[in-house]
């Protein structure tokens, strides 16, 4: 069964959406080097170097024990890469597992078709014909229109593969709604325990066994300072 997951900056700053590019790119080679494949649903980018958040759909064998590694907090260490005087040195992003939602399968048989005359250029020919095709997925009540072709045949075809790419924008949009109530339940990210932890501009992954008491206190300060908000 395939899983899906998120990286999200949740509502941190700037900083937090470059660490969430970073660790996308690190993510991803990973998953590589375990043999588990994936697809990107879902991108807000922020700028050429930055992501809000990212959806990916993962598929492969032992991914349960592959996630036990990234699920939850991940930490960066370093400075801004945008606030050059800038005195937090600690960021933090979250790795999260989305539920599975159910989702109607899509099926041409629940789709409904209405030819309509074709409006726009193309002088009379076009509008005293009903070459236009209006396809309306029934269960969820998305309408595609193309009148695109004098052929009603052409514009049918159209009309279906443009309902198809309609359809899989809204599960996209259930997914991404999902993504955003689960984080919301999760506002108050767990600092003090990350999963994983990057240092320097190099993003240079720390051992998960390394010790962090001497970086206690700069914790506390950063917390103090900024909030994750």
């Amino acid at each position: 069964m395939d899983t899906l997951i998120q990286i999200t900056a949740g509502r941190g700053p700037t900083e937090c959406h470059w660490v969430v590019a970073k660790v996308l790119k690190a993510f991803i080679t990973n998953l590589k080097e375990h043999k588990i494949s994936h697809t990107i649903l879902q991108k807000e980018q922020n700028g050429i170097t930055a992501v809000q958040s990212v959806i990916l759909k993962l598929s492969g064998k032992e991914l349960d024990a592959f996630l036990i590694g990234w699920i939850g907090t991940i930490q960066w260490i370093g400075k801004s890469p945008y606030r050059k005087f800038h005195k937090r040195k600690n960021w933090f992003i979250k790795v999260q597992e989305i539920p599975q939602i159910k989702t109607l399968p899509f099926h041409e048989k629940d789709v409904k078709y209405q030819a309509m005359r074709s409006t726009g250029p193309g002088g009379q020919n076009v509008n005293k014909v009903n070459s236009a095709v209006r396809a309306t997925h029934i269960p969820t009540g998305i309408q595609c229109v193309a009148m695109d072709s004098r052929s009603q045949h052409q514009n049918k075809k159209l009309a279906l593969q443009r309902l198809k790419e309609q359809f899989q924008v809204h599960h996209l949009e259930q997914l991404k709604a999902q993504a955003n109530a689960s984080w919301e339940q999760h506002l108050r990210v767990d600092r003090g325990n990350p999963v994983r932890v990057f240092e320097g501009s190099d993003f240079k992954h720390q051992k998960k066994n390394k010790s962090y008491a001497s970086k206690r206190q700069t914790l506390k300060n950063d917390l103090k300072n900024e909030s994750w908000e």
